[in-house]
């Protein structure tokens, strides 16, 4: 599998988005705060992916950019480990991730947690399945 972020793979509808944040299911691992809905989606990809990085946590948008840049990155390198699951149970998979902290960490750092939050979502997707 290519490790590539296209169009696709972004999650732009309003009315997904609105109905992820109203009865998705959550996890934290901090700084890190993912939500999460099974559906079906107007896509061939297993997970449509948002990245948000509140205003109130960095003023300047270079900040916040810089941060949503790494996650980006990292959940880029690393969604292999979602996808194979997904990919098994023929499900997909909306899934917002929210940056709650208030310093900018290195990439180093947000690639672990992005890894743990991928694996965690792993075994809730597989619990899920039975």
């Amino acid at each position: 599998m290519r490790e590539t972020f296209s169009k696709e793979e972004r999650l732009c509808r309003q009315t997904l988005i609105q109905q992820l944040f109203t009865s998705g299911a959550s996890l934290s691992i901090p700084p890190l705060k993912a939500r999460w809905l099974h559906l079906t989606l107007p896509t061939t990809f297993p997970v449509q992916l948002l990245i948000a990085v509140p205003k109130t946590s960095f003023h300047d948008a270079s900040g916040r950019n810089l941060v949503r840049r790494r996650i980006r990155e990292s959940y880029r390198r690393h969604k292999t480990i979602l996808y194979e699951s997904l990919s098994r149970s023929e499900k997909q998979m909306a899934l917002a991730v929210t940056f709650s902290g208030r310093e900018i960490l290195p990439y180093s750092t947000i690639e672990e947690k992005i890894i743990l939050l991928l694996q965690r979502l792993k075994e809730e997707n597989e619990k899920a399945v039975g």
